[in-house]
């Protein structure tokens, strides 16, 4: 039986060490490990740096009902405010009237800074990474509206839209998504 979602057959993975996945040839990936690209709104964490201090107050816009257009479907992104130290959020992405994956994670304060960590399931909820394994993204820098993340930025273009980048990689080259997103 062939997996639905595209995501699964190998265009794109978000996972950087997600041995058992099928096809690898693609991956959509946001590393938590240094990666030298050309990128414009994303930087990567460079080795021996440390992230700076920061509070969930710097990224708290981000709280709401979030919807754009990538990859040939609509996404969704719904974020809470921050409580017990984390700010929660749920990704869908929908093709052709039909969930292809969701994201589940949480931008949360650990040690006097920020880190974005997030694990992906299958439109049936059957998740991609080991039982054990989350993908963890260091900040890197807070510069006004923007925080930069390794691998992902986030962006503040006013109360009602925001923009996140990403970092596709596929065969040893990086290539940046923008995801638009209005608030709902």
């Amino acid at each position: 039986m062939s997996n639905p979602h595209p995501f699964a057959n190998g265009y794109f993975v978000y996972c950087s060490s997600y041995k058992s996945f099928k096809m690898k040839s693609f991956l959509l990936l946001f590393l938590t490990t240094t990666f030298v690209c050309s990128a414009q709104n994303t930087i990567s964490l460079k080795e021996g740096e440390t992230s700076p201090k920061a509070a969930l107050e710097e990224i708290a816009w981000m709280e709401g009902h979030w919807k754009g257009k990538a990859f040939g479907g609509i996404t969704e992104e719904l974020w809470s405010p921050p409580l017990g130290g984390s700010m929660m959020f749920s990704f869908k992405l929908v093709i052709d009237g039909e969930v292809n994956f969701y994201e589940l994670g949480h931008i949360r304060e650990l040690n006097e800074t920020l880190i974005f960590e997030l694990k992906h399931f299958g439109g049936d909820l059957k998740g991609w990474e080991e039982k054990e394994e989350v993908q963890s993204f260091k900040l890197i820098q807070v510069d006004g509206n923007r925080l930069y993340f390794d691998g992902f930025t986030f962006e503040k273009v006013n109360d009602e839209e925001i923009n996140i980048y990403g970092l596709i990689h596929q065969d040893d080259k990086a290539e940046e998504v923008k995801f638009n997103y209005k608030k709902q």
